[in-house]
C-alpha cells in the first residue's frame, strides 16, 4: 500500500515565535503535523505571547518512520519543548489537539508549575472499540498501514496535512497512550479549558466530561463546537475557539497576578 503526506506543501515543522512572556505550547495529533495547530498560533502571536509547536517524532516525514515510535517518544519530545519554553517565558500554558491534547495532559503531570491546560478535541476516549484494538494488534505484524475512511471534503482538507493511512503499530503506542494518561489525570490540578466538536467522528463525546472527572483541577471549562468536525483547530469555529482561548488564558493570568500582589 502506498502512503502519502497530504498537503506536503503546507509548512509543518516545529517552530518557536517569541513575544510576551507568556508563553504557549500547542502540540498536533496523531498523524498531523504543526500545520494542524498554526492557524490558533499566528492568533496567540498576533496577541503578544510567545507560541511554540514540536514536530513529533515520526511524523511529517514516512508513515513508517511513525510505525518505528513508541508512546514515549511523544511524551518526551513534548516535555522537551515545554521545557524550552518555559526557558524563555515566566509562565506557560500547555494545549493540544487530539493526541496532542493527551500530550498536554502528561506534561501538565509533570510539571505542576505549568499555569494552564488546553484541550481540543482530547482523544482520551475514541470510537475505537476493545475488538479494534484487537484487531490492530493481530495486523500489526502483517500490515504496516490501515487506510483512512473517505469522508466528505470539508473546510479542513485543504489545511490539514499528515499521514493519510494509519501506521498500525503507531497506532497500538496511541492505545497505550490513553492508558497511560488515564492513569495520570489525578497528577494534573491546572486550571483546564476542554474544547470538543458535535460533529467529531474520531472523539467520543466522553472524552472530556471523563477528563473532567478524572483531574484534580477545581477550575475547569467545556464548551462544545456545534458545526465543527474533528480538527476543531482548522475548523469554521476556529474564530470562536481562539475568543475562548484568549480569554481562559487571560484570566487564569489575571487571576495570578492578583493572588502575587
Amino acid at each position: 500500500m502506498s502512503a502519502a503526506l497530504v498537503n506536503p506543501h503546507l509548512d509543518g515543522g516545529s517552530f518557536t515565535w517569541p513575544a510576551g512572556e507568556t508563553g504557549v505550547l500547542l502540540i498536533h495529533g496523531f498523524t498531523a503535523t504543526t500545520a494542524e495547530v498554526r492557524p490558533l498560533a499566528r492568533r496567540l502571536h498576533a496577541r503578544g505571547y510567545t507560541v511554540a509547536g514540536p514536530l513529533l517524532p515520526g511524523h511529517g516525514t514516512t508513515p513508517d518512520d511513525l510505525n518505528r515510535c513508541r508512546w514515549t517518544d511523544w511524551v518526551t519530545a513534548a516535555a522537551a519543548a515545554y521545557r524550552d519554553l518555559a526557558g524563555r517565558c515566566r509562565r506557560v500554558f500547555v494545549g493540544g489537539e487530539s493526541m496532542g491534547g493527551m500530550l498536554a495532559l502528561h506534561v501538565a503531570s509533570r510539571h505542576p508549575e505549568a499555569a494552564g491546560v488546553m484541550l481540543y478535541a482530547p482523544a482520551l476516549q475514541t470510537y475505537a472499540r476493545l475488538r479494534d484494538v484487537a484487531l490492530v494488534a493481530a495486523l500489526s505484524p502483517f500490515v504496516a498501514h490501515m487506510k483512512k475512511a473517505r469522508k466528505p471534503r470539508t473546510v479542513v482538507d485543504d489545511l490539514w496535512q499528515g499521514y493519510d493511512v494509519r501506521p498500525t503499530r503507531a497506532l497500538l503506542e496511541f492505545f497505550r497512550l490513553q492508558w497511560e494518561t488515564r492513569r495520570r489525570l489525578p497528577a494534573v490540578h491546572q486550571p483546564i479549558l476542554t474544547v470538543q466538536a458535535r460533529l467529531d467522528d474520531v472523539v467520543h463525546p466522553v472524552s472530556g466530561p471523563l477528563i473532567g472527572a478524572g483531574v484534580s483541577s477545581t477550575d475547569q471549562e467545556l464548551h462544545w463546537m456545534p458545526r465543527s468536525t474533528h480538527c476543531v483547530l482548522l475548523d469554521q469555529e476556529l474564530p470562536r475557539v481562539a475568543e475562548l482561548t484568549l480569554a481562559f488564558i487571560e484570566r487564569v493570568v489575571g487571576a495570578a497576578d492578583l493572588s502575587t500582589r
